[in-house]
This record gives C-alpha cells, sequence and structure tokens, in this order.
C-alpha cells in the first residue's frame, strides 16, 4: 500500500510530489525547505531555517505513523557549505541519540534563494 503524505507546501501540487511518502515500512520525506504558510522562515538564518526544516519532516513522519526514532538517513543540502557546523548542531539536536546515517553537501541553490538549506530524510518502521 502506498500512502502520500501532504504538508500543504504550494510546492506539492505544482510540481507533482508529496512532503512524503510510506510504502510498507519505508518511508521518504523529500526535501524539506524552511516554510511557514507559504513564506520562507529564518531568512538569512541557517539554525532557524534548520529547525524549521526538521519540525515539517518531524510533522511529516509522524503522519506517515512513524517518528525521528525510525529515522535511518538524512541529507542536509547547503547553499553555503561554510553554514554546516550551525546546521549539524540542530540536526544534533533532533537526531543525536538517534544518529542516522547523513550526508552533508553544498548546492548552488534552491528554487527560493532565500533558502540556505533542505533536508531530506528516510525512515524504516519497525
Amino acid at each position: 500500500m502506498r500512502t502520500l503524505i501532504s504538508s500543504g507546501s504550494p510546492y506539492e501540487p505544482k510540481v507533482g510530489i508529496s512532503r512524503a511518502v510510506r510504502v510498507g515500512s519505508i518511508i521518504a520525506v523529500s526535501g524539506t525547505a524552511p516554510l511557514l504558510d507559504g513564506k520562507t522562515v529564518g531568512i538569512g538564518d541557517p539554525a532557524a531555517q534548520a529547525r524549521r526544516c526538521l519540525d515539517i519532516i518531524k510533522e511529516a513522519l509522524e503522519r506517515a505513523g512513524s517518528s525521528l526514532d525510525q529515522v535511518v538517513r538524512t541529507r542536509t543540502l547547503l547553499t553555503r557549505i561554510e553554514d554546516w557546523q550551525a546546521v549539524a548542531a540542530v540536526h544534533g539536536e533532533y537526531f543525536g541519540a538517534i544518529r542516522p546515517a547523513n550526508t552533508i553537501m553544498q548546492v548552488t541553490r534552491f528554487i527560493d534563494p532565500d533558502w540556505l538549506i533542505e533536508f531530506e530524510a528516510d525512515a524504516v518502521v519497525e
């Protein structure tokens, strides 16, 4: 069974994506930008943007019947690699005890130039 989870992002219907998709015990969460009510949160503040992204991911996982505890992989995409330590500290607040596999990488830019970060996450429901 395939379950689609929406976060209400204005990009979901435009692009044809879901915030998360659950198939069986696997949940894949799309690249998650720092949005609230369609507006960018924490402009210029990578830590604030990271918190918003991870809160969106947490909510999507919960709606899919999972939690952050079941995340096995995250991906951190940054437009400014020098922000990695501030963003990694926030990642540690959410995942310090869970310790999923992670990759941190720099990208050229996102759809909105005010976004400094996006996260992706994969979970396996035990």
